[in-house]
């Protein structure tokens, strides 16, 4: 069995993080009814259905910032992103959102699968290749990365709603 380079097992223990954190969230939102989503975390806080929202389009988005193609559900960036909870804009039903959840992470996971470990560390496309040249640190993996610690800290804020 070869041993990993360096790169290689940094990219998998971020991977592995990634799909730890999509597991749980999945996890925890699947566990919770309807009626739990659709309560604020706290008072006045976000409901539980608007963060399901948010993590869809984020997690959507990392397909473009990464270079894996078109989002699958853009209309969720002005709904999710771009507007706060209980903006009045209506979105997709719970259920909905969940298949939304559940199709995007599948996307992922199979671009995720077959991403050579040497393209983790190019620029991802918000950055230019000016800025990537001083900053090298703003790559794919990094985008990876920023989104698990996103996973996990709406996870601690939904992780409220299943004591309601």
């Amino acid at each position: 069995m070869a041993i990993p380079t360096d790169k290689e097992l940094f990219i998998k223990m971020t991977v592995s993080a990634w799909e730890t954190q999509v597991a749980r969230v999945t996890k925890l939102i699947d566990s919770l009814s309807d009626e739990q989503l659709m309560a604020e975390t706290a008072p006045g806080r976000n409901r539980g259905i608007y963060l399901l929202g948010h993590l869809t389009a984020v997690s959507d988005h990392m397909q473009t910032l990464i270079g894996w193609g078109e989002r699958l559900y853009p209309q969720l960036e002005n709904i999710y992103i771009k507007n706060p909870d209980k903006s009045g804009i209506e979105g997709p039903s719970i259920n909905q959102l969940k298949d939304y959840s559940s199709k995007v992470n599948e996307k992922i996971t199979q671009h995720i699968s077959t991403m050579p470990a040497t393209e983790w560390f190019a620029r991802h496309t918000a950055v230019t290749e000016e800025d990537f040249a001083k900053e090298p640190h703003r790559n794919k993996l990094n985008i990876l990365i920023s989104r698990t610690n996103h996973l996990s800290y709406h996870w601690g804020q939904i992780v409220y709603l299943s004591k309601k």
